[in-house]
């Protein structure tokens, strides 16, 4: 495929999500009201979401795969002359798996959003904004993550790094459940505050490197900046990104945001939100301060460690019995336990480590993105996502009242647990891998301990996600009966529509890993070395 058109294909998969979000804002044309004008425009939004990944797609087709380590498919042209700001955008093997992931996600909520019926009288609330500002918020927030994969400028990337806030506030906010307004409120001030961090370590390299470009940047290797100055913008940085990640201690905006988010925002704040951190970390802080990235990879392991048995311990705490548990907040924390592996990876500074997080990161996305989905899913039928009441006498018991439902959930846990053959476990293996021989210069005891460390958090979760498959499953203290309970409805066709994607590449990137590690590892292998 030509440059020209792949230069076509990668502003189009960034700039249609904004045009689309536009035209949803605008009365339909009569031919496309329909019946029902709010069906329109949610269908609206499954069409422009399903065009984005049709051009990922397309993109990922025409990417040259031989050589996944160069930057493709760039445009570079020059926006802010004064400030040296360029619209530069590109695509390599670190970022097209990430593009595509985001527009399959996005995709996908779009379709259970239009046909998930209780999706109206939630869009309709007297209190809350239309049907047209909720498939105009996922759009931006589609448009602000993609932009962040496919902009080489620093300052472009800060911008669409704080474009994904406010569409997220607000979904949260208007869309969610009990304690909404407080989650949207913690979720943006912690973000913010670390962006404005992570603003002044991004401008500090610019003014000292010369340039914003982060490809020229990384093609220096740190070689025009000086030891100190790499140190200070690496801690500035890397608070924004943790914050973003989330890594411990700054996790603690996460469980509350999952919680209240509806179905849908939880899937994109988990499968898609969360990677933006861990990207601009490989991306930004690996190839351009490699001193610094250095300095603090000790630091970065040690804090990834701890969320590593942070989140267990927690989603353990959460899944016993009488602890008023609720299923949404637990898998909100498991995300920061499986986040605290991708650190892990990038803090061993070495390309089986940065594959592991980068196969990890993708892994994550399908796999909790579904379990979001599932618990969505249970929520709706039940009524509530308190894990005393699904597996009381009555509760779920879903192997007997929807026996479909409760398998996927079943899927889902095993998947997220890292049961080999599947996404999850490849990721895992790897940063712990590249834990036993970290980059020279690192101390290997310390990182030998963290390996341990890890090794012991992924038993924690194995315990934690079978407890909350018996519990849920099999109900009742695990005797498989149903307690009378009528059946609850199975998984519906719009479900299997918007799920079985998401198994089907959980069990293919866990057969094949080679299809992802072939297009990560070359482009890793560069950005550790620098080089263009």
């Amino acid at each position: 495929m030509s440059h020209t058109v792949m230069q076509i294909l990668l502003a189009a998969t960034v700039v249609v999500p904004l045009l689309g979000a536009l035209a949803a804002l605008l009365p339909a044309p009569p031919g496309l009201k329909g019946r029902n004008p709010d069906q329109a425009v949610l269908r609206h939004g499954v069409t422009v979401t399903g065009a984005v990944l049709a051009l990922s797609v397309a993109l990922a087709v025409g990417f040259d795969h031989d050589h996944p380590a160069r930057m493709q498919a760039t445009t570079d042209i020059s926006w802010i002359p004064a400030l040296g700001i360029r619209i530069h955008l590109g695509v390599d093997g670190v970022s097209l798996p990430l593009l595509v992931l985001t527009a399959l996600l996005t995709f996908l909520s779009a379709l259970y959003s239009y046909f998930k019926p209780q999706h109206q009288p939630l869009a309709q609330r007297a209190s809350g904004p239309s049907p047209k500002a909720f498939v105009a918020l996922i759009l931006v927030l589609e448009a602000g993550t993609l932009a962040s994969f496919a902009v080489l400028d620093l300052m472009l990337f800060f911008l669409a790094f704080e474009m994904v806030l406010i569409p997220m506030y607000f979904l949260i906010a208007r869309w969610g459940g009990e304690g909404r307004e407080r989650a949207a409120w913690r979720f943006i001030l912690y973000t913010l505050l670390g962006s404005v961090v992570m603003l002044l370590g991004l401008l500090l390299i610019g003014i000292k490197g010369g340039t914003f470009d982060m490809v020229a940047l990384a093609t220096d290797n740190g070689s025009g900046l000086s030891h100190t100055t790499q140190v200070i913008a690496v801690l500035a940085i890397g608070i924004g990104l943790a914050v973003k990640a989330p890594m411990w201690p700054f996790h603690s905006w996460l469980p509350d945001a999952h919680t209240a988010a509806p179905t849908v925002g939880s899937v994109l704040l988990a499968g898609v939100l969360l990677k933006m951190g861990t990207y601009g970390f490989v991306r930004i802080v690996l190839p351009i301060a490699p001193g610094g990235a250095h300095t603090f990879a000790p630091y970065l392991a040690a804090f990834a460690v701890v969320g590593i048995l942070y989140g267990s311990l927690a989603c353990l705490a959460l899944a016993r019995r009488g602890a008023k548990g609720d299923l949404k907040r637990l898998i909100a924390y498991s995300s920061v336990g499986h986040m605290g592996f991708v650190l892990l990876g990038i803090a061993t500074l070495t390309p089986t480590g940065v594959n592991g997080a980068l196969f990890a990161n993708i892994a994550h996305g399908l796999i909790t993105g579904l379990l979001f989905f599932l618990v969505g899913a249970i929520k709706d039928r039940h009524g509530t996502s308190d894990l005393d009441a699904l597996s009381g006498a009555t509760g779920a018991a879903l192997y007997g009242r929807a026996p479909r439902l409760g398998g996927l959930l079943a899927f889902g846990a095993v998947a997220s647990l890292g049961l080999p053959g599947l996404a999850g476990f490849w990721g895992e293996m790897l940063a712990m891998l590249g834990s036993f021989h970290p980059a020279d210069g690192l101390s290997r005891p310390a990182y030998l301990t963290y390996m341990a460390l890890a090794g012991f958090g992924t038993l924690l979760t194995a315990a934690y996600m079978l407890v909350v498959v018996r519990r849920v499953c099999m109900g009742g203290d695990g005797d498989g009966r149903p307690g009378g309970a009528p059946a609850l409805t199975d998984v519906q066709t719009y479900e299997f529509a918007a799920w079985t994607p998401l198994v089907a590449l959980t069990v293919l990137a866990g057969l094949w890993p080679a299809a992802l590690l072939g297009l990560t590892d070359p482009a890793v292998q560069q950005l550790l070395r620098g080089g263009n």
